[in-house]
């Protein structure tokens, strides 16, 4: 969509900020601010439902009820950002980048804090523990719900030709939080004596050294001569971002992509346990290498933008997706296969689902940062933070809605391929968008 600046007498109007080079510290500060969110959540991650477990005993739940309470910790934390994204989005179009970010770094300080607060009360009080837990998770969810205003923030200080790379920093960010998370959990909490609270306490102060960070030396980005929307939690509007068919149609592609990525993410764990009897080290292991291939893939995909359009990129990424979630449901088969017949699992097939991993992770990467890129291209200046929190809320619905549909059907069947079938048959829709992706 064109520039239209909201006044043409005004000299900062017509032309974009990114011809002054990005504010001083900008871009480092919207990397720590992704990087937090999602080092928050990877340390949380792993200890959650073994901090949760005491409290759901003493409840006398029961193993569903358990299991529905632990879901439900997991799953608000995307259910808030799904609510939220576009309301951040429509406020740092009328307000700014800088108070919202700002606001978004002190609430994951005071609700990891809560966290750490909720795990030092006694079983007897099992109640308010969880209550407080639940609510943690609400406000960092609400804190998190951010990452459209950050890519809004990228939008606002780097050119069209530019967009694709400095939307791979969002990527990196992603895969380092993603993978660092787990690891400062481990070797982290022996600072606390292996306290409980040392998790939430370890996040939160990571969180106010970001929030110190960026109060130093983040500037606002935002132009102020461009007219922003009105309402700030609009139902209307947020129809009206997806009718648009340059934009719609990359929304959907994102929300399709990030589903089915989330029944890998979600089935991982399980699936290398028992496929290969991974231990829960193994498991951490396994993990971090993710994240480590998201960073690497993103820092590949920074030079490449260079070269080639975001649409190649797109297709790319999509490919090697397919081809990874291809792999790992036919080595399902293959292990459910071997199992049947008591054959031992062979060096060959470790092998198989490391490669078919990398494929899925370098995929994913790829198709972040191009939808992404193309989305703020394509959408009016003035309501970046809008259209970008748009994409991020439908995001977040695909991260709800993936690791519900992949558990379930990992359940389904013992050779356990459904979730991967479901997957590839999804980004093979998704393929189908693609000329219409292209279509500006």
């Amino acid at each position: 969509m064109p520039d239209t600046p909201a006044s043409s007498s005004s000299p900062r109007a017509a032309r974009p900020i990114a011809e002054d080079g990005p504010p001083r510290g900008a871009l480092l500060v919207i990397f720590l601010t992704v990087f937090i969110d999602l080092l928050g959540f990877g340390i949380v991650l792993p200890v959650m439902p073994r901090q949760a477990d005491p409290y759901l005993t003493a409840l006398g739940l029961s193993p569903l009820a358990s299991g529905a309470m632990i879901g439900l910790l997991f799953s608000v934390f995307s259910l808030m950002q799904f609510l939220f994204s576009p309301v951040w989005g429509r406020i740092s179009d009328r307000i700014g980048r800088r108070p919202i970010l700002l606001l978004s770094l002190l609430g994951s300080v005071v609700f990891y804090a809560l966290y750490g607060l909720a795990v030092t009360l006694p079983p007897e009080r099992a109640a308010l523990a969880l209550g407080l837990m639940l609510l943690s998770r609400i406000g960092a969810g609400i804190a998190g719900a951010s990452v459209g205003t950050a890519a809004a923030v990228i939008a606002d200080c780097t050119p069209p030709e530019g967009r694709a790379r400095g939307m791979a920093l969002i990527g990196i960010a992603f895969g380092a939080g993603f993978t660092l998370g787990p690891l400062i959990a481990y070797f982290g909490l022996a600072l606390f004596a292996r306290q409980p609270w040392g998790v939430g306490a370890l996040a939160s102060l990571l969180s106010l050294v970001a929030l110190l960070f960026a109060i130093a030396v983040f500037k606002e980005t935002r132009n102020p001569d461009r007219k922003a929307a009105k309402e700030f939690f609009s139902i209307a509007r947020t129809a009206t971002v997806l009718g648009q068919p340059a934009v719609g149609a990359l929304v959907l592609t994102y929300f399709l992509s990030i589903f089915a990525f989330a029944n890998f993410e979600a089935t991982l764990a399980r699936f290398t346990k028992e496929g290969f009897g991974m231990t829960d080290d193994d498991n951490f292991l396994v993990f971090a290498s993710i994240g480590a291939m998201l960073m690497v893939a993103g820092g590949l995909y920074r030079p490449l933008a260079k070269r080639l359009p975001e649409t190649k990129l797109l297709a790319t990424g999509l490919a090697m997706l397919i081809l990874g979630m291809a792999g790992i449901g036919g080595l399902a088969w293959l292990l459910y296969r071997d199992a049947s017949t008591g054959m031992a699992v062979s060096g060959g097939l470790r092998w198989l689902f490391y490669t078919a991993c990398a494929a899925a992770v370098a995929g994913f990467a790829f198709v972040n940062p191009s939808v992404s890129a193309l989305i703020s291209m394509r959408a009016d200046p003035a309501r970046q933070g809008e259209v970008l929190g748009v994409n991020q809320s439908f995001a977040s619905l695909g991260r709800i809605l993936g690791p519900f549909a992949g558990s379930m059907l990992f359940s389904l069947h013992p050779s356990r391929v459904l979730p991967y079938v479901a997957a590839v048959a999804t980004l093979c829709y998704v393929v189908t968008l693609l000329p219409r992706v292209s279509r500006k």
